[in-house]
């Protein structure tokens, strides 16, 4: 979806009502704390650069339906103060805080809540600012790859941060591990779920995260059978590096998924009256699946545990078979050093020494030891 800054051209539809976007502005709160994305202080009135605005889509719905032409985000607010049954829905992707405190001053957001939207180093979390709520999720996609090696990326993470209000929602994406224009495709062909305003929107969202959440933990089974069928290959190397980065790159998944478990609790609840309650049942069905998610995350980290300690352990056990087989080829040519070390000695009246087959019987009396003690580390399995 390319980026626009919207300007107010409507056209009739239902029954020839028109909307037309016109100049609204509303009281705010001030902002505290005004800065520029270095850090330093920003003039309030200095505009935003259109060639860097970070609006992807503003879209107005009324009673379900997309209004159409143009919109820039204040007259799409203004028009859907009007209507009943409207509402606005404007998409964000790594806004930078200029833009971000003058969307702010519009909508009547939290000056922390904006803070949070433009760095992007948040948990999953569910909070409220006065009638507007504030959801954090994490997204993660897989990364496709030929092999698993000690520096593979397997799972891609970023972010997406709701603004909630009654009049509107704003979607901040950070990264691609999400894209959210199939999100509006579908949802604008389901007139009645739209009906329920921006909760709706809100529930879409969340779904289409869970949903890749699944499709992540299901390739993530794949690699971790190919990992446990290396380790326990004979001709396979099975190397530590290998479990440990997939070890990490779950640990980063983990920390997507399974926080966010708190905040769609609060989000079923049946105390909390701000989420419609048919948009609620749509949720339950999304914590199901999160669950079934998290569980699966657990029983892999699980595995991974046993894959690792399996390794190690036949690290151990190789160690020791090359430790046996040292000490059994020690052995062998310890024969060899002690009867050459007995011969060797420099005493007049040693036995066999004038022997006319003493040094043929000393290689045979080798040989032959050394013959006995390889059978028997052989039939041991020393060698």
């Amino acid at each position: 979806m390319s980026d626009r800054v919207q300007r107010g051209n409507s056209t009739p539809q239902d029954g020839g009502r028109v909307l037309r976007p016109r100049a609204w502005a509303a009281p705010v709160r001030a902002m505290t704390r005004i800065l520029n994305a270095d850090g330093s202080p920003r003039d309030a009135t200095e505009p935003v650069d259109p060639r860097r605005s970070s609006v992807v889509d503003c879209a107005l719905y009324v009673e379900g339906v997309r209004q159409p032409g143009e919109w820039t985000y204040t007259d799409a607010l203004a028009a859907a103060a009007r209507e009943p049954q409207g509402f606005v829905w404007l998409g964000l992707h790594e806004p930078e805080l200029a833009e971000m405190t003058a969307i702010a001053d519009t909508y009547g957001l939290h000056e922390l809540a904006v803070e949070d939207a433009v760095k992007a180093e948040q948990r999953p979390k569910l909070e409220r600012f006065g009638e507007v709520a504030f959801l954090v999720l994490r997204t993660a996609r897989y990364c496709e790859h030929t092999e698993l090696t000690e520096t593979s990326e397997v799972v891609e993470t970023g972010q997406v941060m709701l603004f909630i209000g009654p009049k509107f929602l704003i979607s901040v994406r950070h990264g691609d591990a999400c894209r959210l224009a199939p999100v509006r495709a579908d949802l604008e062909a389901k007139r009645e779920l739209l009906l329920h305003g921006p909760w709706a929107v809100a529930y879409a969202i969340t779904d289409r995260v869970v949903d890749l959440y699944l499709e992540v933990s299901d390739q993530i089974e794949d690699d971790l059978d190919v990992l446990e069928a290396d380790v326990f290959d004979r001709a396979g190397t099975g190397r530590v590096q290998r479990i440990y980065q997939m070890k990490r790159e779950l640990v980063e998944f983990k920390r997507a998924v399974v926080p966010l478990q708190r905040p769609m609790s609060s989000l079923t609840s049946q105390i909390n009256r701000d989420v419609p309650k048919e948009i609620r049942r749509y949720f339950r069905d999304v914590q199901d699946h999160l669950t079934r998610t998290v569980e699966q995350v657990n029983s892999y980290d699980d595995l991974l545990n046993s894959i690792l300690q399996a390794r190690l352990a036949q690290v151990t056990v190789e160690q020791n078979n090359d430790m046996r087989k040292i000490a059994a080829w020690a052995a062998i040519g310890a024969v060899w050093t002690a009867i050459a070390g007995i011969y060797g000695m420099n005493f007049e009246n040693m036995p066999e020494l004038k022997w006319t087959y003493g040094y043929p019987g000393v290689w045979a009396v080798n040989l032959a030891l050394s013959f006995f003690l390889y059978r028997w580390f052989r039939r041991n399995g020393w060698l």
